[in-house]
């Protein structure tokens, strides 16, 4: 591995392998100690699994033990721990950025030779003596076509699953993760306002989208001065558009009597929270208003039960009966709420905290998660439209603490048209 530049007068002569140590270390989300103690937890995995090594390629894992969040693009990338270190494989395209941005070292593979990557996967290995027999390795994220490369890097070891137990790890949070994702959801809050004050008949979907968005990036960069600004999105439906939770703004502009929903997504380094609301701009109907009332009194009784020791498909089952009293549970569209940390709508998805009925986790102090109801009442229905609320909540030792401040239910969000 080189870091001089000599005279070369082919491609073939260029290094495989970089250091590129350019400029200082940046000031990283949590502190050293944070991050020691993630790894920390991963080599007691390790140990366990009597691994080797641990060679991580999702963006949620890497993201987790390094605080490198990279862009794919077609390129892979890979933090390589063992029992002593860890060192971020990526990609000449990023230059000396992934350095600067996670805890640990790096490596730098060129495109000049396809197989750089694996190539400076192993190279870590073997240049700190070590002889990798058993790899973990997640096998939820990694492809077949990957899954074979990375064997036949290392032929003859076995490859092992860690995505799950890594997975387990990340459900529990620690006072500093709670601190950036109680800053993130009183940043939901502000994109939430922002989109509220703007609401009025004419506008259109993505216009409100964009002044949400801009409100909360301003507020990432004011509350985290070190970070890089990126992800932050909003979802802002109005009308039929409003019957999937997951719809993206489209150029549809608001009319009086609309139903509408508000969806804000800041990010805040990679970590996920989310402000979701149900509004109407003018009064609404009197079907609109039952439907949207009975999910009120779903999302209010699912904030009761969120406390230590509840179980995930309990609680599930609890508001099942409430829509079954009303005649509405075919309406509903997912599960009641899941869990937060390093998430977004491309990578990370802590399967193992939703608050669905195939969920036995018992939740304890530490865990962050949701309380998201929703119905779909379909178009030429009394009531058309989805019906959302969404709260974020950190269970403690004695209950759990709604950390979502901005207003849900007619009461609050009959926009006057």
């Amino acid at each position: 591995m080189s870091t001089t530049t000599a005279h070369v007068t082919s491609v073939a002569e260029l290094e495989r392998l970089k250091v590129l140590h350019n400029g200082d270390k940046a000031t990283l989300t949590f502190s050293d100690a944070e991050f020691e103690r993630r790894l920390a937890g991963l080599r007691r995995i390790m140990a366990a699994k009597e691994l080797d090594a641990v060679v991580l390629t999702s963006y949620q894992c890497i993201k987790y033990y390094s605080d490198f969040l990279f862009t794919y693009f077609g390129r892979s990338y890979a933090l390589v721990v063992t029992p002593q270190d860890q060192v971020t494989v990526t990609a000449n395209i990023d230059a000396g950025m992934p350095w600067r941005r996670s805890y640990g070292d790096n490596v730098v593979y060129t495109d000049w030779r396809r197989d750089n990557y694996l190539h400076g996967v192993q190279e870590v290995l073997r240049s700190r003596g070590v002889t990798a027999k058993r790899v973990g390795i997640e096998f939820d994220t990694v492809s077949l076509d990957a899954h074979a490369k990375l064997q036949a890097a290392f032929d003859g070891a076995r490859l092992v699953d860690v995505s799950h137990d890594a997975m387990r790890q990340r459900m529990i949070k620690s006072a500093e993760e709670i601190e950036v994702i109680t800053h993130g959801t009183r940043i939901g809050d502000l994109g939430g306002e922002a989109i509220k004050a703007a609401i009025r008949e004419g506008i259109t979907e993505y216009e409100v989208a964009l002044i949400g968005t801009e409100a909360m990036t301003h507020e990432i960069a004011r509350t985290f001065p070190n970070s890089e600004i990126r992800d932050t999105w909003v979802w802002f439906q109005s009308g039929i558009n409003t019957d999937g939770a997951h719809n993206w703004a489209t150029t549809r502009a608001l009319q009086r009597g609309d139903i509408l929903s508000l969806n804000c997504f800041p990010m805040t380094s990679g970590y996920y929270t989310a402000l979701e609301r149900t509004l109407f701009l003018g009064e609404p109907d009197e079907a609109s208003l039952r439907l949207w009332n009975v999910n009120v009194e779903v999302h209010r009784r699912g904030l009761e039960l969120i406390k230590p020791g509840a179980v995930c498909k309990d609680i599930a089952a609890e508001l099942n009966e409430i829509y079954v009293g009303y005649g509405l549970l075919p309406n509903r569209t997912f599960g009641y709420g899941h869990s937060f940390g390093v998430l977004s709508h491309y990578y990370g998805r802590e399967a193992g905290l939703e608050l669905r009925e195939d969920i036995d986790t018992v939740l304890e102090p530490g865990m962050v998660v949701s309380m998201e109801p929703m119905i779909t009442v379909l178009d030429g229905q009394p009531g058309a439209g989805g019906y959302r609320e969404h709260d974020i909540l950190v269970v403690h030792d004695n209950g759990a603490e709604n950390i979502t401040g901005f207003g849900f239910g007619p009461e609050h969000n009959i926009i006057p048209c």
